[in-house]
């Protein structure tokens, strides 16, 4: 059995004083996807920096303080790679990819857009240059006899079950028509599997984030934005997916939630 966990860690320095170091310590995972880690490598202590037993990948932000995408492997990777070809984002703490056996993982961390402003503009440029990258990426994979997984913060919710409130949410960020469509072509035409919800198809939910305003947590007003993404010969083999929501406001170590899926591979 082969186990995948992302998570959005809304800062890794934060999170390992709130319990993310735990978590690690006990989670069954062979591959640890994280985003939005806002730290560079000498800013972490050892025990996150270099755990034992796990061959990390961090690929921080030329913006200090600000997104950065991470992998943790409890096996060495062949190969590794920061960014996907982009002159924008390749230095943005956006992107970064392992090769294991037969298998790419990456972690991806989405801009989150803003509507009406440049942010908005910059996730759709983004998106613009992701596509292609997905499409080619599969391509490369199928040919050297390879699985693609793409896990982490896509910021956008794809159908209504993916957010609570998704009547007063269909002009915001996250859930744009234009957005949600991309979704789709990543999974109509790109071939590309929702193993989550492959897995889960009834919703609404569960979700993968919550604001830390008001009472989103405790009300489970939240959005599904964290997705394990992949090529359908892997997709196949998942066996169980779920989210690992804190049992409590008080116990969250993030605003989001760790997503696992186990593959039989």
């Amino acid at each position: 059995m082969f186990t995948v966990s992302t998570v959005n860690v809304n800062g890794l320095r934060a999170a390992a004083k709130k319990g993310f170091v735990e978590w690690l310590a006990g989670t069954r995972a062979d591959v640890i996807c994280m985003q939005e880690t806002r730290a560079e490598p000498d800013q972490l202590t050892a025990a996150v920096r270099e755990p034992e037993g796990w061959f990390p990948l961090l690929a921080p932000s030329s913006a200090k303080g600000r997104s950065g995408v991470a992998l943790y492997s409890r096996v060495e990777p062949s190969a590794s790679r920061i960014g996907f070809g982009s002159a924008e984002f390749d230095d943005s703490g956006r992107y970064a990819e392992i090769e294991l056996p037969g298998l790419v993982v990456a972690s991806l961390y989405l801009p989150s857009g803003e509507v009406g402003t440049e942010r908005q503009d910059e996730k759709e440029r983004f998106m613009a240059e992701f596509l292609p990258y997905l499409e080619s990426l599969r391509a490369r994979a199928r040919a050297a006899g390879m699985e693609v997984l793409v896990c982490g913060d896509w910021n956008i919710a794809h159908r209504e079950v993916d957010l609570k409130n998704w009547k007063a949410n269909q002009k915001s960020a996250g859930f744009l028509p234009e957005e949600r469509e991309w979704m789709s072509r990543v999974f109509d035409e790109l071939g590309y599997v929702d193993v989550f919800r492959a897995r889960n198809p009834e919703g609404p939910g569960p979700y993968s984030w919550w604001s830390y305003r008001g009472k989103a947590f405790d009300n489970d007003s939240g959005w599904r934005i964290d997705y394990q993404v992949a090529t359908p010969g892997l997709a196949e083999l998942a066996t169980e997916s779920w989210v690992e929501k804190a049992p409590s406001y008080d116990k969250r170590w993030s605003d989001h939630a760790p997503v696992t899926t186990t593959y039989d591979r």
